[in-house]
C-alpha cells in the first residue's frame, strides 16, 4: 500500500468523527460534509510524518474550517435562526427510523444531540460555538483550540464557559425516558387530529416554543405559550393525519407523508412531561432526501 493510500485510510477512519464536529458546529449535514472534505484537502496538502495524534490534529482542523464558514455566514449577515426577511431557519434534523440510529449516524447524534440544542448553539458567536463544541462535546484541550482562535488559554476557557451557561439556560436536560417521550409525543397527535383544545394544553408546556421552517417558498411560523401553539391544533392536525413515527435526532418525532413523500418532519422536546419546543422542517428541498418507505422500514437517513 502506498503512503498516499495509507494516509486516505487513516482518514477515513476519522471521517464519522470529523462529520460529527462539523455538524455540531455547522448545524448544516450538506456543510458539514463540505468541512469535512476540506479537511481531507488540507491534510493531502500536509506534512503530517511527525503527528502523533492524527485524530487530534484533524479534529482541530476541521474545527478550523467550521469556524471561517461561520465567520463567512456572520460576513454575509446570515442568522441561522431567523433570517432578515423573517424566515426561520432550523437546522438539519438527522431522522431516523424509530427502532434505533443506524450505526453511521450515532456520532451525529451522541450526546443528546438533539434540535432544542443545534439551535442554541446556532445563536452562539462563532468562537463561543468553537470553544464549547471542541471542549465540552469532544474534550479538546483549551490549550489547542486556542491555537485555532489565536487566543490565550484562559480566554479560550471564559469564551467556552460564556457558551455553557447559555447552552444550559436555554437548552436544559431533556427527559431521558424514550417510552415515556413517545407517550408525550402521541398524546400531543391524538389531541391535534381530535382538535382537543384542552388536551393539547394538558401535553403543552406553558411556555413552549413552535417554530416551522418552511424554506425560501414556505411560510414560517415562530409562537410562545400553550394558548397560541394549541390554537394552531388545525395545522398541525394536517401535518399528524399521515403520521410516521421516526427519531429525529434520537429522540421520538414524525415525519409526514404525502402521495409518498415526506412534507414534514416535526421534532419534540420533552421536559417534565410535557412539549417544551415543537420545531417543523416543512422545507420542500430539504425533505427531498428522506425516503418513508425506507424509514417505515426502519432505515435511518438524514434529513
Amino acid at each position: 500500500m502506498s503512503d498516499a493510500e495509507l494516509l486516505a485510510r487513516r482518514f477515513e477512519e476519522h471521517r464519522a468523527h470529523l462529520r460529527a464536529v462539523g455538524y455540531r458546529m455547522l448545524g448544516s449535514l450538506g456543510e458539514a460534509e463540505d468541512a469535512v472534505q476540506e479537511t481531507w484537502l488540507r491534510l493531502d496538502r500536509s506534512d503530517v510524518s511527525d503527528v502523533r495524534n492524527l485524530g487530534g490534529w484533524l479534529t482541530t482542523v476541521v474545527g478550523r474550517v467550521c469556524l471561517d464558514m461561520l465567520r463567512a455566514r456572520a460576513t454575509r449577515r446570515e442568522h441561522p435562526l431567523e433570517a432578515p426577511d423573517g424566515q426561520v431557519r432550523l437546522p438539519d434534523p438527522v431522522v431516523s427510523g424509530p427502532h434505533g440510529v443506524d450505526p453511521e449516524q450515532e456520532m451525529l447524534v451522541a450526546d443528546d444531540v438533539g434540535i432544542a440544542l443545534m439551535i442554541v448553539l446556532d445563536t452562539l458567536a462563532p468562537a463561543e460555538r468553537l470553544a464549547f463544541v471542541l471542549h465540552d462535546l469532544f474534550a479538546v484541550p483549551f490549550e489547542e483550540i486556542a491555537t485555532v482562535l489565536g487566543r490565550t488559554a484562559a480566554s479560550t476557557r471564559q469564551l467556552a464557559g460564556r457558551a455553557r451557561r447559555r447552552v444550559e439556560k436555554a437548552a436544559p436536560a431533556p427527559d431521558t425516558d424514550p417510552a415515556r417521550r413517545r407517550e408525550v409525543v402521541d398524546a400531543f397527535l391524538t389531541a391535534s387530529r381530535g382538535g382537543d383544545f384542552d388536551a393539547l394544553l394538558a401535553v403543552l408546556d406553558p411556555d413552549v416554543v413552535a417554530r416551522s421552517d418552511g424554506g425560501g417558498l414556505r411560510p414560517s411560523l415562530l409562537r410562545q405559550g400553550a394558548a397560541d401553539v394549541a390554537s394552531q391544533a388545525i395545522t398541525f392536525a394536517r401535518f399528524a393525519q399521515a403520521g410516521l413515527p421516526v427519531l429525529v435526532n434520537g429522540s421520538p418525532g414524525v415525519v409526514a407523508v404525502d402521495a409518498g413523500r415526506a412534507v414534514s418532519v416535526m421534532a419534540f422536546t420533552v421536559r417534565g412531561g410535557r412539549i417544551t419546543a415543537l420545531d417543523i422542517l416543512t422545507d420542500p428541498e430539504r425533505l427531498a432526501g428522506i425516503d418513508p418507505g425506507a424509514l417505515h422500514d426502519g432505515v435511518p437517513h438524514d434529513g
